[in-house]
């Protein structure tokens, strides 16, 4: 929890550094692939966690990976932070400064998981049942098919999440059938 705050401040701190010298894009491109870097690597993030490799070391294997990949700016950014003993952070800072951005920019990340793929037309009206949610007017819809759920869809948006799926109203109705005949033994 505590690391997930301070990948907050950073990525804050980035968004607000690369906004103002006007290389906003190139940043994100960067913690794009950094995010992308980190979920694919579980040796490199237990490799930033672990306390008994020096720091050096860490900005060693840092420059390895990602010298020439990313921008000047973001490689003195990964400097800093394992100066500040806070690379495990960069774990978060890629999701952490996507957040950010996308909130900066307007922009309403939602997931939407379906029985079968969707249509144009069911994604329109998906985009539109969260632009009417969110106020916000630019989405960024992120499909899945699941055949297990029958029909219908389950929707996330932020913490939010609509499920009018067949198969939570199968379950439903599953659980108010046990629970009346149970009280009909009574």
């Amino acid at each position: 929890m505590a690391d997930q705050r301070v990948a907050a401040r950073y990525a804050k701190s980035l968004l607000d550094l690369g906004k103002e010298m006007g290389t906003l894009d190139s940043v994100k491109e960067d913690m794009d692939l950094l995010s992308k870097t980190m979920s694919e690597s579980r040796e490199l993030r237990l490799l930033l966690r672990n306390p008994i490799v020096k720091h050096d070391k860490k900005l060693a294997i840092l420059n390895a990976i990602f010298k020439g990949k990313v921008s000047d700016m973001t490689m003195r950014f990964f400097t800093i932070l394992t100066e500040k003993n806070r690379e495990a952070a960069l774990e978060s800072m890629g999701t952490e400064f996507q957040v950010q951005y996308n909130a900066m920019q307007g922009i309403q990340m939602a997931e939407v998981t379906s029985a079968t793929p969707l249509t144009p037309a069911s994604r329109a009206e998906m985009e539109k049942l969260v632009t009417q949610q969110t106020g916000l007017t630019e989405v960024k819809l992120t499909e899945k098919v699941d055949p297990s759920l029958i029909g219908g869809f389950i929707l996330r948006v932020g913490d939010n999440q609509i499920d009018d799926s067949v198969r939570t109203s199968l379950r439903k109705m599953r659980i108010s059938l046990q629970e009346n005949s149970y009280q009909q033994q009574l």
